[in-house]
């Protein structure tokens, strides 16, 4: 079932790391960590689909492994803990999933369902968008109405540097400022923006092209996005052929 997943798992303890690997030895390629430092350095080199992370670590613990990735850049992440206090911060950080030590091997399997149900909808919107691409009556959207405390705004989409997936809404990075807009997903804006100046370069971000300082390779065909305001993004596989046909050129 998770065959072609690359799967990463970030525990400080040996035995709960082996009680991982011992229920996904059948299923994918695995690679492990012992503590946060080295989690954040294998998710910047390698390219993951899906990570399983311990949140009480020394040093570095699994939410500040996240921040120091970068939630756009991070894979699918199902949290790993033995503390039920951290499961409100495990989803505000984008967590797929939140298992809760000691948990059984039903529930482990309802967790790689709920995995393979988000990678089966991440492919079916893809395609649509494609699809949607081909049609010449697709509005574009020029203009973002944000309301806050009363009052009503105007961004214009060539203010925005990136916009990052929010659940089922988005947050528009502009400069140093981060807004939070509810009135489309992120799928739907892709089908929205500009397809000649706006890029998804990753399930949880689209960024302006022209904001592009330069690539990093990473591994198995990745890129880090550099931004020229200073964020970092990553371009995954899936995304890579949409930017090379935008570009006109190979990576």
């Amino acid at each position: 079932m998770t065959s072609a997943l690359q799967i990463l798992i970030v525990d400080d303890e040996a035995p709960a790391r082996q009680r991982l690997a011992d229920l996904l030895k059948a299923n994918a390629p695995i690679a492990e960590a012992s503590d946060g430092r080295s989690a954040v350095r294998a998710l910047q080199s390698r390219a993951f689909d899906l990570v399983f992370l311990d949140i009480q670590m020394p040093e570095l613990d699994g939410l500040s492994v996240v921040t120091e990735v970068g939630f756009a850049a991070m894979p699918l992440t199902v949290f790993v803990t033995a503390y039920d206090q951290y499961a409100i911060r495990a989803f505000e950080a984008n967590a797929l999933d939140y298992l809760l030590k000691p948990f059984s091997d039903e529930r482990f399997e309802a967790t790689l369902q709920r995995v393979m149900r988000r990678k089966a909808d991440d492919a079916a919107g893809q395609m649509q968008r494609l699809f949607a691409g081909f049609s010449a009556h697709t509005p574009v959207l020029h203009r973002f109405v944000v309301k806050s405390s009363g009052v009503t705004r105007f961004i214009d989409a060539a203010e925005i540097d990136w916009i990052e997936a929010a659940g089922v809404y988005v947050t528009l990075h502009i400069g140093s400022r981060t807004i939070l807009h509810s009135g489309f997903t992120l799928a739907e804006l892709e089908a929205k923006l500009d397809q000649r100046k706006f890029v998804r370069v990753h399930r949880s971000a689209i960024v302006q092209l022209d904001r592009i300082a330069h690539l990093e390779p990473i591994s198995h065909g990745e890129f880090a996005v550099l931004l020229k305001g200073g964020d970092r993004l990553r371009l995954s596989r899936t995304y890579r052929p949409k930017l090379e046909r935008l570009l006109g050129q190979s990576l």
